[in-house]
């Protein structure tokens, strides 16, 4: 019989307060390694281990590559580097982001339930979009544990929400009662033995890693989606596992649903300013070349730059139309796109 010693816990939008809250309740003894990924600017330096040291009666210090897991500690993901376990160690790695991020929640709960196994509790804070949840999904696999924070009690709800429906998180609290949640479960005996890793997690966790065997295999996971990579337009692949579709691309790029909708959303918008300013452009043009023709006395050709300037100000009115929408893949598109 062993015991649970490795916490990962991932938070997004309004997490701060919900780590500053659940570190801030642990006991002072707590014998596991805990390890946090929020996602933060690639740039610059975080301040959220010394926000959090603040509140929490355990040393809490930044993630270094090579480092030990050290128990009764807090380690805190860095900018621009994914937080991986491998083994009893801390890995930093620049490999490919997932669901945009770098560092995600889903590369440190997979290579710690690949590491682990049945020793893991991973934790999901509040946050939009569904980042965390694949990753639960692989710990749970493997006989960890899932926690997610009540979505009432979040600030953002989505990410517990899609824990707790698509990863089937198996205790769900509000984030104060965590702190004695977690000092129970890493104090249970648990049975030694753990299901085996899966192929597909050993290869995600070797991309992750950014193993170049990995990255070069031919044999991509997963079967061809139609849809393409927003980071690097290469095509996705689809991936089926413990009941969530999710998309990886042959360099690495990893998208769960949310994500991929979201920046499918904000490419759709960027192109629609594009769109917008080319016909502005066209409009000023074609208006420009009408009154020169008109000052030539050249009628027809006016009359024909005229009616070129009115189609493209109605073409960038209706385009108009559809940038004032707040939801561009929502259901008032097509409203905007029958308005006269």
């Amino acid at each position: 019989m062993g015991r649970r010693d490795l916490v990962v816990v991932g938070a997004s939008a309004g997490g701060v307060e919900a780590l500053r809250v659940l570190l801030g309740g642990l006991p002072p003894d707590f014998p596991a390694a805990l390890l946090v990924v929020m996602h933060v600017p690639a740039t610059g330096r975080s301040a959220l281990p010394e926000i959090l040291d603040r509140v929490c009666p355990l040393p809490v210090r930044r993630a270094e590559s090579g480092a030990s897991l050290q128990p009764g500690t807090v380690t805190v993901a860095v900018p621009d580097h994914h937080l991986l376990v491998v083994g009893d160690r801390l890995m930093l790695s620049r490999g490919p982001r997932e669901n945009g991020h770098r560092p995600a929640v889903d590369v440190l709960f997979r290579t710690a339930a690949r590491s682990a196994g049945p020793r893991v509790v991973s934790v999901v804070l509040s946050g939009a979009l569904d980042d965390g949840t694949a990753g639960m999904i692989a710990v749970r696999q493997r006989g960890g544990v899932g926690v997610a924070q009540e979505p009432d009690d979040a600030l953002y709800a989505s990410m517990p929400t899609h824990a707790i429906e698509v990863a089937s998180a198996d205790h769900v609290v509000p984030v104060a009662k965590m702190g004695a949640l977690l000092a129970d479960l890493v104090s249970e005996e648990i049975p030694d033995d753990a299901p085996a890793t899966s192929d597909l997690m050993d290869m995600e966790a070797a991309v992750a890693e950014f193993d170049a065997a990995a990255m070069n295999d031919d044999d991509r996971p997963g079967t061809p989606s139609g849809f393409g990579c927003p980071s690097c337009h290469g095509s996705l692949f689809t991936i089926s596992e413990g009941g969530m579709e999710r998309y990886r691309c042959r360099v690495g790029h990893a998208w769960s649903p949310e994500a991929l909708a979201a920046e499918q959303s904000e490419a759709l918008e960027g192109a629609l300013w594009m769109a917008l300013r080319g016909l502005e452009e066209q409009a000023a043009l074609s208006l420009r070349m009408g009154e020169r023709a008109q000052q030539r006395g050249h009628t027809h050709t006016a009359e024909t730059f005229r009616e070129r300037h009115e189609e493209a100000q109605n073409a960038a009115l209706l385009i108009r139309r559809l940038l004032q929408h707040e939801d561009l893949d929502g259901d008032a598109l097509p409203d905007a796109v029958g308005e006269p």
